[in-house]
């Protein structure tokens, strides 16, 4: 999906006549079926006004532009993509971010500056990371950027229109160097560089048939938690993060790197819906803090999403995987970091009915995961409830950490990585089932995201055996409204699930 789609002098022209982000919000509307906010309305005019002048000095007037292009199977836009034919002939495209910023400060994590954005200060991924991990996700997951014989050769660049950069600015600093080698970050007065940059790939224009080569590819089906993790773990690149992920996952390195000698535990909670990615941030920190040799220990409270991470892994990587019941008396610091994975499955307390009450703690579960981790990362969802005793929340955990003096910081994740990316389809199924009040109050049986209402259970299962017949992964599954019994003692299942007369068993 994009809003906008065209060869440059049409985008020039409807810039020059201040028509470009009226029928940016026009599209935008007609896909979302909500208005766009004022401020990214205005952001429109001012960074595509900017763009179109750098085109004009370049002569960029036969060139393919796609204008808040989604990321196949996310939420996440990027700003602009350009294409055309290069020197020798060959097919390729350059993605330009624009941001709006006029300065930027320092700090902590690998590829993090802070800026003012909405609001207030905050820190955000460096532009050119920024920049780099779309690049990064497109060669991934777009075929027209990565099937050979000749994949569209792909670039990517900053433009930061408003910024006048100061002696030794954090934007351009020397610990940024080889990132800006690679993906260029230019400023204000760089129009002339931007220009050269642009047209020493794109020098040949005919852009038409690139852009109809992007548009007409196909997307690489996304890839599966579980059938990955075990490369992952070994070190192997499999899933690209993108912006607010990329900054959890730089701030939580920082704590580690810098928190681990301090005497005040380091809590961060990351807040995200279902298909934010947390899951995927959780693993990829897991691996790189094992490969940097920190006792890193992944706890959740789903035994089936444990055991089969074990299993995965193998016995001896296995034993980092543990639950949130594991630390019941354990040594103060235990653990260098603690990965809380589905925080919103915590309990009040590790023991049950069934617990000897000389085996019981005094303290709380979320007590004993701060007291046991020098630093704790919580991934939560804090409108997701699984079974009636599990009372995680953020509001529950910073007022344990605060109870305990620790340092704090709390982050939310935006993009969506399911549903096909579909923002509108999330929004709208939280308006009908009454989760909140979001502005897609209807739904388009034309869009990309397939929803249907069946007739009966058996009718549902058919549709789901019909999709797993043509090689696609299937599942049916169900909320917590039957009894989950033990297995019979041949190994069977029961059947819990009794609708009329369709029966089946759970499987974990």
């Amino acid at each position: 999906m994009r809003l906008y789609a065209g060869m440059s002098d049409q985008f020039i022209r409807d810039t020059v006549h201040n028509q470009i982000a009226g029928k940016l919000e026009d599209s935008f509307f007609r896909h979302y079926r909500f208005r766009p906010s004022p401020a990214e309305v205005n952001s429109w005019k001012n960074s595509l006004r900017a763009v179109s002048q750098v085109f004009q000095e370049a002569g960029l007037d036969d060139h393919g532009v796609i204008l808040e292009y989604q990321l196949p199977l996310t939420s996440k836009r990027l700003d602009c993509l350009v294409c055309a034919k290069g020197a020798t002939d060959d097919d390729n495209a350059v993605i330009i971010e624009l941001k709006q910023w006029d300065y930027c400060h320092e700090a902590v994590g690998e590829d993090l500056v802070v800026t003012w954005v909405g609001k207030a200060e905050r820190e955000m991924l460096h532009p050119s990371a920024q920049a780099r991990q779309y690049q990064w996700y497109l060669e991934d997951t777009h075929t027209a950027f990565y099937e050979e014989p000749n994949p569209v050769r792909l670039s990517s660049c900053v433009y930061l229109h408003n910024y006048a950069p100061l002696k030794n600015d954090v934007i351009l600093s020397q610990r940024f160097e080889a990132l800006l080698r690679e993906f260029p970050t230019f400023t204000a007065d760089d129009v002339d560089a931007l220009a050269r940059y642009l047209l020493d790939r794109l020098s040949s224009g005919a852009g038409w048939p690139v852009l109809q080569r992007i548009e007409q590819s196909k997307y690489r089906p996304s890839k599966k938690l579980m059938e990955h993790v075990a490369n992952v773990i070994k070190g192997k690149r499999e899933y690209v993060l993108l912006d607010e992920q990329l900054v959890v996952y730089e701030k939580v390195l920082a704590c580690a790197r810098e928190g681990l000698g301090d005497r005040k535990t380091a809590v961060v909670i990351v807040k995200g819906g279902p298909g934010t990615g947390k899951s995927v941030i959780a693993i990829n920190l897991m691996s790189d803090l094992l490969g940097r040799g920190h006792n890193a220990q992944y706890v959740t409270g789903s035994k089936a999403f444990t055991q089969t991470l074990r299993k995965i892994i193998g016995p001896r990587g296995g034993a980092q995987f543990k639950y949130f019941n594991s630390y019941t008396g354990a040594e103060p610091n235990a653990a260098d970091i603690l990965i809380c994975d589905e925080a919103h499955r915590l309990r009040q307390f590790s023991f049950n009915r069934f617990t000897p009450k000389t085996k019981r703690g005094l303290m709380e579960q979320i007590d004993e995961l701060i007291h046991a981790g020098k630093v704790c990362v919580f991934f939560i969802d804090d409108k997701q409830v699984v079974r009636a005793d599990e009372i995680g929340s953020t509001a529950y955990i910073r007022q344990a950490a605060e109870r305990s003096a620790c340092r704090v910081w709390e982050y939310q994740l935006e993009a969506q990585f399911r549903c096909a990316g579909s923002d509108g389809f999330v929004n709208w199924v939280n308006n009908t089932l009454g989760v909140e009040r979001t502005a897609n109050v209807l739904w388009d049986a034309n869009e990309e995201f397939d929803f249907r209402i069946l007739d009966s259970p058996e009718a549902l299962d058919r549709a789901i055996h019909a999709k797993a017949a043509l090689g696609l992964s299937a599942r049916l599954s169900a909320g917590f409204c039957w009894p989950w019994s033990k297995p019979n003692p041949d190994g069977t299942l029961v059947n819990d699930v009794v609708i009329g007369e369709y029966q089946r068993p759970w499987n974990a």
